[in-house]
């Protein structure tokens, strides 16, 4: 052994790594190349709410900096600073989309969402709306892309919202935003009194 002491990652860990670095907005990420340290116990519910421990992280801000060092590979998720690099659990998209604003119609028509934790993002070329279909019940679960491959699940509330913006578009029946145009479900699948 060097003597030298191996310290374990924790929320406190990663918090005073992200706060030596001292970037302004958001941390680069892409450059940063820290060694895997393992999985610690942190989750991110399907509805926003940040775990550690198994008790929810109260504190919004310390919610907004762990969420500025979020990184996706494949499937898993990260918390990434310059020295270390953890995996944690996300339930199903690490944000919510909690309202929007639409201005336009039709093929000029631009939808702005809000996430949960303040990001924004206008859907479109660089932040495309997908839904997914559950196989065995046909239940939607529409998201949009907010930022670094990282999604957010667009609430009930602002879903509906959306379906009475939508519109039928070569055999699709969905969504134009930022000049792109988003299906939601084709046309003919549509219920005879949609």
């Amino acid at each position: 052994m060097s003597g030298q002491k191996t310290v374990t990652p924790s929320a406190s860990s990663l918090a005073a790594s992200v706060k030596a670095a001292k970037t302004r907005g958001m941390p680069p990420l892409e450059q940063w190349n820290p060694p895997f340290c393992g999985d610690i116990d942190m989750q991110i519910k399907r509805d926003g709410t940040w775990f550690y421990e198994g008790t929810p992280i109260g504190r919004i801000e310390l919610v907004k900096l762990f969420a500025s060092i979020l990184w996706r590979e494949d499937d898993k998720y990260f918390l990434v600073t310059p020295v270390e690099k953890v995996g944690i659990t996300v339930e199903d998209a690490p944000f919510v989309a909690v309202d929007f604003t639409g201005s336009g119609t039709g093929v000029d028509q631009t939808l702005a969402f809000e996430t949960n934790l303040g990001d924004t993002a206008i859907a479109g070329p660089d932040h495309p709306i997908r839904v997914v279909r559950d196989p065995e019940t046909g239940e939607p679960a529409p998201y949009v892309l907010i930022r670094r491959n990282l999604e957010a699940l667009i609430d009930r509330k602002s879903f509906y919202r959306l379906v009475d913006l939508g519109v039928h578009h070569e055999g699709w029946f969905g969504l134009w935003s930022g000049g792109a145009f988003f299906g939601i479900i084709p046309s003919n699948e549509l219920p005879k009194d949609a």
